[in-house]
């Protein structure tokens, strides 16, 4: 087990190394720059028809071919809205120090864009299965859209195998622990509950699992949020310091032993970068597969939801998370880690309060996580098998089986597999977006009237 853990471990350094870090800036400043900074010259716009205009009626219709676009940015969205939020930022913290939310927060903001790019891409490009739904995602619009078919079943293949992990073992991990933290429930017990839930809405596929998103989402955002801000505002004297420590251990240019100095910035920006893009997706190529599931004819105006996906799961969500944790001051020299460190982070501001609803707010965003990714998986297997339905049943009970897998699972090695995976199926997804980034800069201008 040692030695597996090991090759896990040098495959996520090689993955999350400079050549990655730069692949994923380096396209989210050229798709940037292709759109004119799409995300900063039309964020009120982006607000406008995303979030100000979640009860329109367009945004809930939908026809048989597809799922609505709210439901599709609900499945995506819950996808996002994960442990990423809550046990990813912790670990960042605990791994690359408070630096590495400063570089959460650049990756966001470049990603905003990336992500924006990615829908559009998955709806120009997109496909009907054998029932007359939608079906789409990276491995399309590589296909379809670059003709290049081997590149296309790669990321189909790391995404398939990311979906076990990222969406689904690290997420029944993260309920366990905080699950048997607050309440002493035992991970076993809680495995099989979770399965049990997983399974009857999962065999359901698509339809159902937008449906119990679309309810879900909305609900533990806000409560996530109110928690936060409560948390916060108990805590308000230590607010600005956190800001200042997260500045200043961002450009830490301290050496490692023997190393060179940036050593500091490094590891704040690997974590910072590897845990950002668990947490809003953005260049993995996940979210996509969910909205070219929706019935929406506007790929521009669903993407400009990928937009407020990313801001909101990282801008807001990470940064409320991460300074309730830097306010208290458990992260530094402690045995903590993921859900368990900010469960306690909370509890400490808020006694009680704030243990027993962290603890439902991680279940909620892992439940959620855990429903969005397995459709993920099964587009993947899909487009793999020429849509079987065979194989596809067969991944969702393998899926189901891996939640219980999860909760009983060694916490860092979980960590560390999905981090690794999700770098390997970005890199296919990435050179896509750069490929096919004149269809996007072409359909933005057309789209926007500019």
């Amino acid at each position: 087990m040692e030695a597996i853990n090991q090759i896990i471990k040098t495959v996520d350094g090689i993955v999350w190394g400079p050549i990655m870090l730069c692949l994923i800036i380096g396209t989210g400043i050229f798709l940037s720059a292709r759109t004119g900074f799409l995300q900063f010259r039309k964020f009120g716009y982006m607000l406008k028809n995303t979030i100000f205009g979640v009860f329109s009626k367009n945004q809930h219709e939908k026809d048989s071919s597809g799922v609505s676009p709210f439901q599709a940015v609900a499945t995506a969205m819950a996808g996002t809205i994960g442990t990423g939020s809550i046990a990813g930022l912790a670990t960042a913290i605990v791994s690359g120090g408070p630096g590495a939310l400063f570089w959460m927060w650049v990756s966001a903001l470049l990603g905003m864009v990336t992500k924006y790019s990615e829908i559009v891409l998955s709806l120009k490009f997109r496909e009907k299965n054998d029932r007359g739904e939608w079906v789409g995602g990276p491995m399309y619009y590589i296909k379809n859209g670059l003709g290049i078919k081997w590149l296309a079943a790669l990321f189909a293949v790391f995404a398939m195998i990311a979906c076990l992990g990222t969406g689904n073992a690290t997420q029944s991990n993260s309920i366990a622990v905080a699950l048997d933290n607050t309440l002493h429930i035992a991970p076993w017990i809680t495995g099989v509950v979770l399965t049990v839930i997983a399974a009857a809405v999962i065999l359901g596929g698509m339809r159902r699992i937008s449906s119990i998103n679309e309810k879900l989402v909305p609900f533990m955002a806000v409560f996530f949020v109110l928690c936060s801000v409560i948390a916060l505002i108990v805590n308000i004297r230590a607010v600005p310091a956190a800001f200042a420590l997260i500045f200043k251990e961002a450009f830490n240019f301290k050496a490692a032993a023997g190393g060179a100095a940036g050593y500091g910035i490094m590891v704040a920006m690997q974590f910072g970068f590897s845990r950002g893009v668990f947490s809003n997706e953005a260049g993995l190529g996940s979210a996509p597969i969910a909205h070219a599931a929706s019935s929406s004819k506007d790929p521009v105006k669903q993407g400009l939801w990928g937009m407020f996906e990313v801001f909101f799961t990282t801008i807001i969500i990470c940064t409320l998370s991460g300074l309730v944790i830097l306010t208290t001051g458990l992260w530094s020299g402690t045995s903590l880690d993921g859900a368990a460190l900010s469960i306690a982070s909370f509890d400490k501001i808020l006694p009680g309060v704030g243990n027993i609803g962290i603890t439902l707010a991680t279940v909620l965003f892992a439940l959620s996580t855990i429903l969005g990714w397995a459709y993920y998986g099964e587009v993947s297997i899909g487009y793999l098998t020429n849509k079987s339905k065979t194989a596809v049943l067969v991944y969702r009970i393998v899926y189901v089986a891996v939640v219980f897998i999860g909760t009983v699972s060694n916490l860092k090695t979980i960590w560390t597999f999905s981090s690794a995976m999700n770098g390997l199926m970005a890199i296919p997804n990435l050179i896509g977006l750069i490929g096919l980034s004149k269809v996007v800069a072409s359909a933005t201008k057309q789209n926007l009237g500019e």
